[in-house]
């Protein structure tokens, strides 16, 4: 919904004090289709010939969460940390138990008391591959440190492809409609002998390209492409979280220590209170006694 205020605002402000300084739409409606044929055209086609059908599709799909936000809420996080708390105090009271949750966690018990995060394939992998690396006993917790970290760093480089490539349509556009401005242009020299108004009406109609071009990539593909980064740097945090809890539990701390840590490297608007997680870890507790 903010992204939509965010359109009506563009709009209104370019078009509205265009009309209010004295100009007319005539000209910049008439020539638009052409222009945005060329135009978007040209961009979509670059697009496709820059990348594969996968990034194509995931592009479509993230481009939708400019409008839904980021993935992960507060809630999300408490339940994370709950999660987490109870497979590590868990694998701390008796290891073997453990084992046959992370190894089918859609069949787990603890894991369905999450649903939104049983789905998410990188949260599960992620918890249940470290929890089996560290009973593999590992000599140093700094090994499986650099594996996280190197599998977090691909995971976000991937989830950055499609806003890189959006952003390069962005940059693309405004010579893009420079291009459809000189074909404008040309169209207007083969035709010199017509009057002057009506050789002002094709000059601004071959304006419009070079208009259109900047308006749509600082105006719109720009920010979305910028939007786009911003919501996986975002959601990254609560990935980033699972790694903080999971590097102090290989180095042993209690099971309450290692989610404080997380809570303490949860960003300030997700992270949940003291107390009231604390409540939750004990409630976690008394129900598996």
């Amino acid at each position: 919904m903010f992204a939509l205020v965010g359109i009506l605002v563009v709009f209104g402000m370019v078009f509205g004090g265009y009309l209010g300084s004295g100009g007319t739409m005539g000209i910049i409606l008439k020539a638009l289709s052409f222009e945005m044929v060329m135009i978007g055209g040209a961009a979509l086609g670059g697009f496709i010939l820059g990348n594969d059908s996968g990034t194509v599709k995931a592009t479509g799909r993230d481009m939708g969460r400019i409008f839904k936000g980021v993935k992960w809420s507060p809630d999300d996080y408490r339940d994370l940390l709950c999660l987490m708390f109870e497979l590590i105090w868990l694998s701390k009271q008796n290891p073997v138990a453990v084992e046959e949750h992370i190894e089918a966690p859609g069949e787990s018990q603890i894991f369905s008391r999450y649903p939104k995060l049983q789905k998410d394939s990188d949260v599960i992998e992620l918890i249940c591959d470290t929890l089996r690396a560290a009973s593999m006993n590992y000599d140093d917790p700094h090994q499986v440190e650099e594996v996280l970290d190197k599998r977090l760093e691909a995971r976000k480089h991937h989830a950055l492809h499609t806003s890189h490539a959006v952003q390069v349509v962005a940059d693309a556009l405004p010579a893009l409609g420079i291009v459809a401005a000189v074909l404008g242009i040309i169209k207007t020299m083969g035709s010199i002998d017509e009057p002057p108004a009506i050789l002002g009406a094709m000059i601004g109609g071959a304006l419009t390209g070079t208009f259109l071009g900047v308006f749509l990539a600082y105006g719109f593909v720009g920010p979305i492409a910028g939007r786009m980064r911003s919501i996986v740097e975002e959601d990254d945090h609560f990935y980033q979280l699972i790694r903080e809890v999971m590097i102090a539990n290989l180095h042993s701390h209690p099971a309450n220590i290692c989610i404080e840590v997380g809570r303490q490297n949860a960003p300030h608007h997700y992270r949940p209170e003291f107390s009231d997680l604390e409540a939750a870890m004990r409630e976690l507790k008394k129900n598996a006694a």
